[in-house]
C-alpha cells in the first residue's frame, strides 16, 4: 500500500507527508526536557526555533509519560501548564500545535485555542469523553498503543508477537473511533514505540513497520531519545542523535508518514533524504 501523502486537519489545513512532528514538553519531569520549558516565553521560543528548522507540526504535552517515575496528574495541573503556553503559540505559530493529552476536558481547551490535532497515547480510551470531543471538533487523532498506566506501562511488556498484537489493538480502536464519529481520514495510528515495550519489542516493530502501514492510515513513529536508542547508539548526546536519525530513516523508508522528535533540524534532513529514496524521486 501507498503511504498517505497528506492529512488534513479540522481546520482545513493540510500537514504534506511524511513530516516532522517537534516535540514541545512544558512538564517539570520529562525523561529528556523536563523543566526546560515551563516558562511560556521559553516555550514559544522553542517553537519557533522548531518552526524555522522545518517542524510541520508542534506537540504540545504538559503530562510526563516517561517510563519511569511518571506521574498522573489532574486536569487543572495540566491545564495550568499548557494553556498560557497554547495562547502565546496561537498567536505567533503558523504551522498546526497538537495537544499531548489523555482527557477531553484538556483536549476541548486546547482545540479552543487554536490546536488542531489530539495525540492521545491512551488512543481514547483513558477518558469516556475524547471520542466525542474530537468527533466533535472534527480534527485530527492519533491513536497510540499502550498497555496499562503512566505509572506502570513498563510492568506489561508481554507478548506472544507483538507485531500482530499491537496491529490488532490499533485495528480496534480506529473501530472505535469511527463509530463514534471520528473520521478515518483524519486519524494517525502510532505503534507506541517504548510504551509497555522492551528494547527487542521497539525493534520487532520497527523492522515490521510495513505491516502496520499496510492497515491504511498515516503512521507516526516516537523513538526520539528513547532508552533502546541510548542502549544501541550510545548514551553520548551526539551519538543518541545520530541513533534517532537510524531510527527515522528506517522508519521513513519502511512507510512512516511523521517521525515524533526532539531535535528538528536533522530529523527533516533524515526524512527529505530517506523520503527521496523511498519514493525514488527529486
Amino acid at each position: 500500500m501507498i503511504p498517505p501523502k497528506r492529512l488534513r486537519l479540522g481546520d482545513g489545513r493540510v500537514i504534506q507527508l511524511p513530516a516532522v512532528m517537534g516535540i514541545l514538553n512544558v512538564t517539570p519531569d520529562s525523561f529528556s526536557d523536563g523543566g526546560q520549558y515551563l516558562e511560556p516565553a521559553r516555550a514559544l521560543e522553542h517553537a519557533l526555533a522548531m518552526e524555522a528548522e522545518g517542524a510541520a507540526i508542534i506537540d504540545v504535552g504538559g503530562e510526563s509519560s516517561r517510563p519511569h517515575g511518571a506521574r498522573a496528574i489532574t486536569a487543572a495541573e495540566e491545564l495550568e501548564r499548557v494553556v498560557p503556553v497554547l495562547r502565546l503559540l496561537g498567536r505567533h505559530l503558523r504551522v498546526p500545535i497538537s495537544i499531548d493529552t489523555r482527557k477531553a476536558s484538556v483536549a476541548r481547551q486546547a482545540l479552543d485555542l487554536g490546536a488542531a490535532m489530539v495525540n492521545d497515547t491512551s488512543a481514547m480510551t483513558a477518558d469516556p469523553e475524547m471520542i466525542a470531543t474530537v468527533a466533535a471538533a472534527r480534527c485530527a487523532v492519533v491513536l497510540m498503543h499502550m498497555r496499562g498506566g503512566l505509572e506502570d506501562h513498563v510492568k506489561w511488556a508481554h507478548y506472544s508477537d507483538v507485531v500482530a498484537e499491537v496491529r490488532r489493538y490499533l485495528q480496534g480502536r480506529v473501530a472505535a473511533a469511527v463509530a463514534g464519529g471520528v473520521a478515518a481520514k483524519r486519524i494517525v495510528l502510532d505503534p507506541g514505540i517504548g510504551f509497555a515495550k522492551t528494547a527487542r519489542h521497539n525493534l520487532a516493530l520497527l523492522h515490521n513497520l510495513k505491516r502496520l502501514v499496510k492497515l491504511g492510515f498515516p503512521l507516526l513513529v516516537g523513538a526520539s531519545r528513547k532508552r533502546f536508542v541510548r542502549e544501541l547508539a550510545g548514551s553520548d548526546p551526539c551519538m543518541v542523535e545520530w541513533g534517532n536519525a537510524g531510527v527515522n530513516a528506517a522508519a521513513i523508508l519502511s512507510g512512516a508518514a511523521i517521525v515524533r522528535v526532539h531535535a528538528v533540524a536533522p530529523a527533516v534532513a533524515v526524512v527529505k533524504l530517506a523520503a527521496a529514496i523511498r519514493d525514488n524521486c527529486i
